[in-house]
């Protein structure tokens, strides 16, 4: 092993032995360990077992499979059983199911699943990756024939087999994160009516609730009817459907309803080998994805990770980290050690025309893991702006005051979304301070940045935020702003900007006119100032600065207000329960 901790394959175990490695689950991270185990070690026998019928299939798109996107069910598989056997000479074992772990005499009892046949299996080392499985309440009518969960390749062809035979014209999707969402995306681009209906008052809980408001405006924009706050109760069959019921609310009609609120860990193995388990039920592990039991290790959506930022224990069911766990639990049982540092939660969803993602905590998630937190939020062009096609990103940058750590990001836009919340996610691992980012050296030519590249600009502004340079204040301090004159209320736009709307008691003075019309500014009172995207905002608080005055710059511009607020107006005067007229 390097001295630095990284592995060195080369210094391995030079001998040649056979061993034999069980692995359970063949998806994500079963997968890339029995690969990355090949790769190490080419005398060893590796046998896979896999319940269902597929082995290191794509999760991720097999709602775009349910709605057209991926029209070919083959491109969903990565590899079959047969080409995984050809390369590796991996045993994949598909309608198999582990059944029972001895983990004194270290064997394996199994379930054939086509035959009924059952046989024990012994190992050397054994790799869990049982996944999770779809979080399915337990609520009257939940097993009925149109209610469907969406988990594996099976739940997939019975989605679109239903589709395809009963042409519902109606469903509702139950749960709003990434699977609910994208669902709601692809049922609704088949043509469906679409109700997404979700506990919290928000979709998305990984974004924070004023940068949701942007996903509110597209849900809504594409006719898909928003039901938040509330939970179902159950279903009742219909004449020609279900009635969802609704906490608090009138009842749903639909053809079809996808259940999407979450994922439990499928640990049920695990606990009955007597395994230490963590958060709710999930396998522990340490960094070497180690269990409490020798020479058995666990990676993937079943395990219980550290989060990196925040410290703490957490659940996080994404592909990346499943693949990165099963290729250090490879390396470990080769003779390495490497070791898994903690999961950030890097996340990118594309709903629509929008492209939503992030990295690290958000705002909320932040504050909950006691950091005393700040932050900036910005509207940059995707590219430069006299290059034609920019569109504008909304960015929200969190740190941590007075270190300047950087703790998390969001962004949502269109055009070269991913590529920032990348660099931020790498910013943020490599334990750069959001002062820094004005260092990063990034590529530039008018179609893909500008010279001052967003996540550029993000750091100046935390950086003027350090040198007192630039004083803020956010759309939650909008409320308690006094409207009695003992403060300044000041929009920098230009007159037809202002006249097609602006917060509430605010006066127009164009940030080019401000100079020559300071002396309507009253002295002595704090100014706070807003324009549409903070640019010229920024600009007049440096001139009144300059001028004796204290100024606040809103950070995130009209722009951003107008959409938070607009959610908020919409939620409000929605029937019970936040559910669209």
């Amino acid at each position: 092993m390097a001295e630095n901790g990284e592995v060195n394959i080369f210094l391995f175990r030079e001998e040649k032995y056979t061993m034999k490695v069980i692995i359970v689950g063949g998806v994500a991270g079963g997968a890339s360990a029995a690969a990355r185990l090949r790769r190490l070690d080419e005398k060893a026998e590796i046998v896979v077992f896999e319940r269902t019928g597929y082995i290191s299939y794509a999760n991720c798109g097999l709602p775009y499979y349910i709605g057209g996107t991926i029209d070919d069910p083959e491109e969903l598989t990565l590899q079959t059983p047969e080409s995984f056997f050809s390369r590796f000479r991996v045993d994949m074992r598909v309608h198999h199911e582990v059944i029972d772990i001895d983990a004194a005499a270290k064997t394996v009892r199994v379930k054939n699943l086509e035959s009924g046949e059952e046989f024990t299996e012994s190992y050397d080392k054994l790799i869990l990756s049982p996944g999770a499985k779809s979080t399915v309440p337990p609520i009257s009518g939940v097993d009925n024939s149109r209610v469907f969960s969406l988990r594996t390749v099976e739940d997939t062809f019975r989605i679109k087999d239903f589709i395809d035979s009963a042409s519902p014209r109606s469903a509702v999707i139950v749960g709003g994160g990434f699977i609910g969402m994208e669902m709601a995306e692809n049922l609704r681009e088949k043509g469906l009516e679409v109700t997404i209906v979700e506990r919290l008052n928000q979709l998305m809980s990984p974004f924070d609730r004023d940068m949701v408001s942007f996903i509110h405006g597209e849900a809504r924009e594409q006719g898909i009817k928003l039901v938040l706050g509330a939970g179902v109760q159950g279903f009742e069959e219909a004449e020609k459907g279900l009635n969802v019921l609704i906490e608090g609310a009138p009842s749903i009609a639909a053809d079809m309803v996808i259940m999407a609120i979450g994922v439990t860990p499928d640990t049920a193995l695990a606990r009955a080998a007597g395994l230490e388990l963590g958060i709710r039920g999930s396998i522990l592990v340490n960094d070497r994805m180690e269990t409490s039991a020798a020479d058995i290790y666990a990676v993937g959506d079943a395990v219980q990770v550290r989060h990196s930022v925040s410290g703490k224990d957490v659940l996080l069911s994404l592909a990346g980290p499943a693949n990165k766990q099963g290729r250090i639990a490879a390396d470990n049982i080769c003779g390495g050690d490497s070791r898994y540092k903690g999961s950030q939660g890097s996340s990118v969803l594309k709903f629509f025309s929008l492209t939503a993602a992030c990295t690290g905590l958000n705002e909320a998630g932040a504050k909950a893991a006691g950091f005393d937190t700040d932050k900036v939020i910005l509207s940059p062009m995707s590219h430069a702006g006299y290059y034609p096609g920019g569109k504008v990103m909304t960015v929200k940058l969190v740190f941590e005051k007075g270190t300047y750590r950087i703790l998390g990001a969001q962004i949502i836009g269109y055009e070269g979304v991913d590529k920032r919340i990348d660099v931020i996610a790498t910013a943020i691992h490599a334990g750069l301070k959001a002062t820094e980012l004005t260092e990063l050296d990034l590529a530039y030519a008018p179609p893909y940045s500008s010279a001052k590249d967003p996540v550029n600009m993000a750091g100046f502004m935390a950086e003027n935020i350090a040198k007192g340079v630039l004083k803020q204040w956010f759309v939650e301090d909008e409320p308690a702003l006094p409207r009695d004159g003992s403060v300044i209320l000041l929009d920098t736009r230009t007159p037809r900007e202002y006249d097609a709307g602006h917060a509430d008691g605010f006066i127009n003075i164009p940030v080019d006119e401000l100079r020559q019309r300071i002396a309507e500014v009253e002295k002595g009172k704090k100014v706070y100032v807003m324009c549409h995207s903070g640019i010229r905002s920024y600009i007049a608080c440096r001139i009144l600065e300059g001028e004796g005055y204290e100024a606040y710059n809103f950070s995130g511009g009209y722009r951003f207000f107008s959409a938070v607020k607009n959610d908020l107006r919409l939620h409000e005067k929605s029937s019970p329960c936040g559910m669209d007229a």
